[in-house]
């Protein structure tokens, strides 16, 4: 494991751990993805602030390890949470990036990444932020397991009431364009959901990796080498770094990709 203080000039990428686990679970989750780009990235590990039950298969493995968390509690709108509630998350995610500041880290907020409902969260506040409603940066987004619809993610009453009065024939999926990297199993019972948050993102900014497995974060090294590929072409083509156009990837280049030779 990386010490803190030898990577705090690394650019940052704030994660946000599925519905009904926590922190410290998803760092575990994580680490082989934070194995593989430690020596390029700061991981930094928010908590949500509501309790949950343990999510689907998490008491088999992290029994020991509550309590367990969720951003956005079941008895509220999946889509429209309470001003309270955004404001409580928002609150949360500052609290979590103010402390790491604290801790000397000086490295931009690069990007977001996220598993399950932290993923759909991750894609509401990069859509937040593509309309000039938030002030993070991040430059993109890794999208484990995400879905469709986004959270309506702004504390502004005027503006959700118009957002309810629309019909709902009508079709108002918001297009993300700020880039983003989904990654999901093709045996995860919600990939339909996972598929339609991939679709409300503009097909030139966005990557997608189907992968064998179930609704879960991806461990093996062969399906972490291809996640962490894509999350360094990203990094580097959204950085300036190199004036390349972002290719999107379907299920129909998968085989491609798993071709690709990846740096250990």
């Amino acid at each position: 494991m990386v010490k803190e203080e030898s990577n705090l000039h690394l650019p940052r990428i704030l994660c946000l751990h599925g519905g009904g686990t926590n922190a410290r679970i998803f760092r575990a989750q994580c680490r082989g993805i934070v194995h593989r780009l430690k020596d390029e990235f700061r991981f930094v590990f928010a908590q949500a602030p509501f309790s949950s039950p343990a999510g689907p298969d998490v008491l088999s493995v992290y029994s020991q390890w509550g309590p367990f968390k969720c951003w956005l509690p079941q008895s509220q709108h999946p889509q429209y949470p309470s001003l309270e509630t955004v404001s409580l998350v928002d609150k949360t995610l500052e609290d979590v990036m103010r402390r790491d500041d604290l801790k000397g880290a000086t490295g931009h907020w690069v990007a977001v990444l996220g598993f399950s409902q932290g993923a759909k969260l991750a894609a509401s506040l990069l859509y937040r932020q593509q309309e000039g409603r938030s002030n993070t940066k991040f430059r993109f987004g890794v999208l484990l397991a995400g879905s469709a619809p986004l959270v309506f993610l702004d504390q502004d009453w005027e503006l959700l009431s118009v957002f309810k009065s629309l019909p709902r024939t009508l079709d108002l999926d918001p297009v993300l364009t700020i880039p983003t990297i989904h990654m999901h199993g093709l045996r995860d019972e919600g990939i339909h959901r996972h598929r339609k948050l991939f679709e409300s993102c503009t097909p030139n900014t966005s990557r997608l990796i189907e992968w064998d497995g179930d609704h879960r974060v991806p461990i093996k090294s062969k399906d972490v080498a291809l996640l962490v590929h894509q999350m360094r072409e990203v990094a580097d083509e959204t950085s300036g770094g190199r004036n390349s156009v972002l290719v999107s990837l379907d299920v129909k280049t998968l085989v491609s990709c798993l071709e690709i030779e990846v740096e250990a």
